[in-house]
C-alpha cells in the first residue's frame, strides 16, 4: 500500500460524552479524589470519581449478594474497590508475589486474582485502605497506573521462555512499550504516594495522550507463532512476532480488535483484528504509538459504546486507517510475513529453554489464587515463593509460569506443589484446562449471571457427556462471562456462554481454536439444563464423525452447524 498525502479524513468534531467532559474537567485525572478518599461518612466515593479513579488502576464496586438485604436494613450498599496492578508481559518476581499475597491478606478478600491480561487484581478493599494497598503495591516495584481507563492498559506478551528463544526479548519490548504509553499525569503519584501536589502554575502535559487521554480503552498484545496464548487478535493492537532462525526480525502488526458488545445495539460488536502489514522491530514503537495517535483524533467521543479502535476502523475503513498511518508515520509498512497459529491455550508441565533453565506452566482454575478445604493453593505458592529460586509469570488464559527455574531446583518447588496438589493439569479434563471465566458476580457491577462462581460446577456436568463419547481429553476451548462487554474472552470460545440473566446464558459456538475466527450465536437464553441437551447430540456427533485431529469448533462450521463467523484478515 502506498503513502497518500491527499485527500486524507480529517479529525471530527465530536459532541463530548460525560465522561470526556469529566475528563476535560479533571486537572489531569485528579478530579476530586482527595476529597473523596477522605469523606469518612460514605464507603464510596464522588460519581464524578468513579470514573477518574480507573486510570488510576481501581473500580468502585460493592457486594451484589448483600445489596438486598442492605437496603432493607437502610443501608448503603456495601462499597469496596478493586485494585489492578500492572504487569506488563505478566513477569512478577517471587518478592512481587509475596508482596500481593500480603497485600491480599491485610486489606483484601484472602484472594488474589490473575487476569486475562497477565495482570493482578485484588477485591474487597475498603475505601480508607485504598493508599496504604496501593502504597504497598508501590513499594514492591509494581503500580496500577494506567491498569484500567481511557489509555493503554496492561501490554501482554507470551511469557514463557520455555516455547521460544525470543519470549525474553518480547517481554523487553512489552514493558517499553507499557513505559512509554504510560500517562505522563502526576497526579497518581500525588494522590496514592504522598507526593507533593503540583502547584505554582506548574501544569501537566500528555505529549501522546492529550488533555482528554483516548475516546476509550486500548489494549496491546504480542505473541509468537505458533503460541496465540494472547489472543492477539482480540486487541487494538496485536503485534505477531516473526521469528527466523531463533532471531526475531520484526512483527506482523495486526490491529482494530476488540471483544465487547451492548445487548440491544446492533451497531456494537465483537470483532477480530486485520492484520495490515510488517514491522521491523526497530520501527515497531513508532507504528505502536501513531496508531494510539490515529485512534485519540479519530476515535467516537461522544458515544463511548462506539468508541473502541474497531468502530473507528469501521467507520473510516481498514484502507483508509494505513493511510493515514503511514502518512504520520513517514514510511510504508512492508507486506504481512507467514505465520502460523496452532492454539490460543496454555501449555502445561515442564519447558526448557535455549539458555538452559525451566519453566513450568501450572493450571490456575479462573485465575483465582486461594486456599479452601480441597486445595490449599494460595499457601502452595506462598512457599514455591518464599524458596526464592524462580519467578513468578501471568499468563493470558489466568494461569500461572514458575520461570527461570536452574534444574538443582526443579525438584524443590515439585515437593511444595506435590505435598499440595497444586497447579497440575495433567488429570484434568481437556474442556477444563482451556475454561476461562471472568470474576463476574458477586462483585463486578456489570454482571447479569454468574461466571466465575458457577463455570466450575458446569464444566463437571459437560465433562460426564465427554466421557460417554470418549471425548475427556480433546481440548475445547469454553469460556463464560456474567455480560457481553468480554473480559473473558467469551466470543472466541469454541463453546461460549455470555450471561443474560440470572442463570441464563446465550450460547455462542464455533470459534477457531487459534483465535483466528469468532464464534457464532447458536441460541438466545438456555439454562443449564438446556445447555447440556444442546451440547450433548453435537459431542456426539463430533466423536462420531470428525476428521483426524479436526477441532470441535472447525467440525461445527464444517458440518454446517453453525455458519463461521468473522475470521482474521490480511489488509494488502
Amino acid at each position: 500500500m502506498t503513502l497518500k498525502q491527499n485527500n486524507l479524513p480529517q479529525p471530527q468534531a465530536w459532541k463530548p460524552s460525560e465522561v470526556e467532559t469529566i475528563k476535560t474537567n479533571s486537572n489531569y485525572l485528579r478530579g476530586t479524589l482527595e476529597q473523596s478518599l477522605n469523606d469518612a461518612i460514605t464507603g464510596a466515593i464522588a460519581p464524578d470519581d468513579t470514573q477518574l479513579i480507573k486510570f488510576h488502576g481501581s473500580y468502585q464496586q460493592t457486594d451484589r449478594d448483600l445489596d438486598e438485604e442492605r437496603k432493607n436494613q437502610k443501608l448503603e450498599p456495601l462499597y469496596s474497590f478493586m485494585i489492578r496492578a500492572r504487569v506488563p508481559a505478566g513477569i512478577a518476581t517471587a518478592a512481587q508475589w509475596l508482596a500481593m499475597d500480603e497485600l491480599a491478606d491485610k486489606y483484601g478478600n484472602g484472594t488474589l486474582k490473575l487476569t486475562t491480561r497477565q495482570a493482578f487484581q485484588l477485591h474487597g478493599i475498603v475505601k480508607k485502605n485504598l493508599r496504604q494497598t496501593i502504597q504497598g503495591i508501590n513499594d514492591a516495584l509494581l503500580d496500577s497506573i494506567a491498569a484500567c481507563g481511557d489509555v493503554n492498559r496492561n501490554v501482554m506478551s507470551t511469557s514463557n521462555e520455555g516455547l521460544s528463544p525470543v519470549v525474553g526479548e518480547l517481554a523487553g519490548f512489552a514493558k517499553a512499550i507499557s513505559e512509554h504509553l504510560l500517562p505522563k499525569t502526576t497526579a497518581y503519584h500525588e494522590i496514592w504516594l504522598n507526593k507533593q501536589l503540583v502547584t505554582g502554575g506548574q501544569q501537566d502535559e500528555e505529549p501522546i495522550y492529550g488533555k482528554t487521554y483516548l475516546p476509550r480503552k486500548f489494549k496491546i498484545a504480542i505473541a509468537v507463532p505458533p503460541y496465540n496464548d494472547t489472543d492477539v487478535f482480540a486487541n487494538d493492537i496485536g503485534l505477531i512476532a516473526i521469528v527466523k532462525d531463533n532471531q526475531l526480525l520484526g512483527y506482523n502488526v495486526a490491529v482494530g480488535g476488540g471483544m465487547g458488545k451492548t445487548y440491544g445495539m446492533p451497531e456494537t460488536y465483537p470483532r477480530l483484528a486485520d492484520v495490515i502489514g510488517f514491522v521491523p522491530k526497530d520501527k515497531a514503537l513508532a507504528v505502536v504509538e501513531e496508531i494510539v495517535k490515529v485512534q485519540r483524533d479519530f476515535g467516537n467521543r461522544e458515544n463511548r459504546k462506539l468508541a473502541r479502535l474497531k468502530y473507528t476502523l469501521d467507520r473510516i475503513g481498514s484502507e483508509v486507517f494505513v493511510e493515514l498511518l503511514q502518512a504520520r508515520l513517514g514510511f510504508e509498512l512492508e507486506d504481512s510475513k507467514p505465520y502460523v497459529f496452532e492454539s490460543n491455550g496454555d501449555v502445561f508441565g515442564w519447558k526448557k529453554a535455549a539458555d538452559g533453565k525451566w519453566f513450568l506452566g501450572l493450571h490456575i482454575e479462573h485465575g483465582r489464587i486461594k486456599d479452601t478445604d480441597a486445595l490449599q493453593l494460595k499457601q502452595a505458592l506462598k512457599e514455591v515463593a518464599q524458596l526464592e529460586v524462580c519467578d513468578f509469570r501471568l499468563t493470558g488464559n489466568q494461569g500461572l509460569v514458575l520461570g527461570n527455574v536452574i534444574t538443582r531446583n526443579k525438584l524443590k518447588i515439585q515437593e511444595i506443589l506435590g505435598r499440595y496438589a497444586a497447579g497440575d493439569a495433567q488429570e484434568l479434563s481437556g474442556l477444563r484446562k482451556h475454561a476461562i471465566a471472568c470474576v463476574a458476580l458477586n462483585t463486578c457491577t456489570m454482571a447479569f449471571a454468574e461466571a466465575e462462581r458457577y463455570l466450575p460446577s458446569l464444566v463437571t456436568k459437560l465433562e460426564s457427556l465427554l466421557e460417554k463419547f470418549g471425548l475427556s481429553n480433546e481440548d475445547i476451548l469454553i469460556r463464560m462471562t456474567g455480560c457481553p462487554n468480554g473480559c473473558g474472552r467469551p466470543f472466541l470460545g469454541e463453546i461460549g456462554l455470555v450471561g443474560r440473566a440470572m442463570g441464563k446464558y446465550n450460547l455462542y459456538l464455533g470459534a477457531g481454536f487459534a483465535g483466528e475466527r469468532l464464534n457464532t450465536l447458536y441460541k438466545e437464553m438456555v439454562s443449564e439444563a438446556d445447555i447440556l441437551q444442546l451440547l450433548e447430540p453435537l459431542f456426539e456427533s463430533y466423536a462420531g464423525e470428525r476428521a483426524v485431529k479436526e477441532r470441535f469448533g472447525d467440525f461445527l462450521v464444517r458440518t454446517g452447524v453453525i455458519v463461521a463467523s468473522q475470521q482474521v484478515q490480511t489488509i494488502k
